[in-house]
C-alpha cells in the first residue's frame, strides 16, 4: 500500500510567509470512481478536482464546504467536487460521447471555473473566472491570480488507485526575504506526478526543500462522504408543488431518485409524496434497488 493513504498534511516554512499541503486520495478516491464508468480522460480532470478542493478547504478558518465547479461546451460537460471542513470529499463528471485526452479547452471547450464557499453564519461568496489552462491546478493558480488572493501554486497527479497534490500559497504580511516564495515554487516545479503518488511525504519534502526549514504537522484523515439524504430529497421534491409530484406518480406509480454522487436510491409512494405537503411524517421507505 503506499505511503500516507487517505492523507492530508500541513507544512510551514520557518521564517518565511509560504505554507503548504499534501493529500492523498486512496479509499476516497476509488469510491468515487466506483459509482460511474469514467474513462480515463475524465479520470484525470476530476481527480485533480477533488484533490484541489480538499487542499483549499484546509485553507479556509470556517465551518461548512468548498465547491469546485468546471462548465462547459465541450465533450465534458461539468464537473463537481465538493470538501468540507471536516474533510470529507465528494465528486462527479458529466460527459458525451468519446472524450479524447486533452487540455482543458479540449475537454470542456469554451467553459468557466466556478468556486463557491458555502460556511454557516456567513453569506454565500461565489467567484468566477474563464476555465483556462492546461489542467485544473493551472486554471486554479489563474483564478487565484485574477481575484487578487493569496498566490498560490498545484502540482497534481492521478491514476487509477491514487489522486495526489501538492499546493503552495504565500500568505500575506512583511517577509525577510522577498524571494522566499519564488524559490519555494522553483523547487516545488521539480516534483514528479510518480513522486506525488508514490513517495512518502516526509521523504518528499526532504527531496524537494531539503535546504529549507520546514515544519510538518501531524497527518488528517480524508474520506469519502456524501451529504445525500431522505429528508434532502424530500425537500427538492416538495419545492416541485403537489400536483407536479402526483403527476409523476400516477404516470410511474411512485417517484425514484438517484443521487449522482452517490448512486444511493430514494423511493417516495403516494402516502409519502403527500406527507410533504401534509406534515405527517410516513416511515422511512427503504433506498430503491439497483
Amino acid at each position: 500500500m503506499p505511503p500516507d493513504t487517505d492523507s492530508l498534511h500541513r507544512f510551514l516554512f520557518e521564517r518565511s510567509r509560504v505554507r503548504g499541503e499534501l493529500v492523498r486520495l486512496d479509499a476516497a478516491w476509488q469510491a468515487v470512481l466506483a459509482r460511474h464508468p469514467y474513462p480515463d480522460s475524465v479520470k484525470q480532470p476530476l481527480g485533480e478536482a477533488l484533490v484541489s478542493v480538499l487542499l483549499l478547504t484546509a485553507t479556509l478558518k470556517l465551518e461548512g464546504s468548498l465547491i469546485l465547479q468546471a462548465q462547459g461546451e465541450g465533450p465534458i460537460r461539468t464537473l463537481v467536487a465538493q470538501a468540507t471542513h471536516q474533510h470529507t470529499v465528494r465528486g462527479l463528471a458529466r460527459w458525451d460521447g468519446d472524450v479524447a485526452p486533452g487540455d482543458l479547452q479540449q475537454l470542456f471547450g469554451s467553459g468557466r471555473l466556478v468556486l463557491t464557499i458555502d460556511a454557516k453564519g456567513r453569506e454565500r461568496y461565489q467567484g468566477i473566472v474563464p476555465l483556462e489552462g492546461a489542467s485544473i491546478g493551472e486554471a486554479l493558480a489563474g483564478y487565484f491570480a485574477a481575484s487578487e488572493q493569496l498566490p498560490s501554486r498545484f502540482w497534481l497527479a492521478v491514476s487509477d488507485q491514487r489522486a495526489a497534490g501538492l499546493m503552495l500559497q504565500r500568505l500575506p504580511g512583511p517577509t525577510k526575504d522577498e524571494d522566499d516564495w519564488n524559490r519555494a515554487v522553483v523547487l516545488a516545479d521539480t516534483v514528479q506526478p510518480q513522486e506525488l503518488l508514490q513517495q512518502s511525504t516526509t521523504d518528499l519534502l526532504r527531496r524537494l526543500f531539503h535546504e529549507e526549514d520546514v515544519r510538518l504537522f501531524e497527518p488528517e484523515p480524508v474520506a469519502f462522504r456524501c451529504g445525500c439524504s431522505r429528508t434532502r430529497i424530500a425537500t427538492s421534491l416538495h419545492a416541485l408543488g403537489q400536483d407536479e409530484l402526483d403527476a409523476i406518480i400516477a404516470e410511474q406509480g411512485a417517484i425514484e431518485v438517484t443521487c449522482e454522487f452517490c448512486n444511493r436510491g430514494y423511493r417516495f409512494d403516494a402516502v409519502d409524496a403527500t406527507s410533504l405537503f401534509t406534515g405527517v411524517v410516513s416511515s422511512p421507505a427503504p433506498p430503491a434497488q439497483h
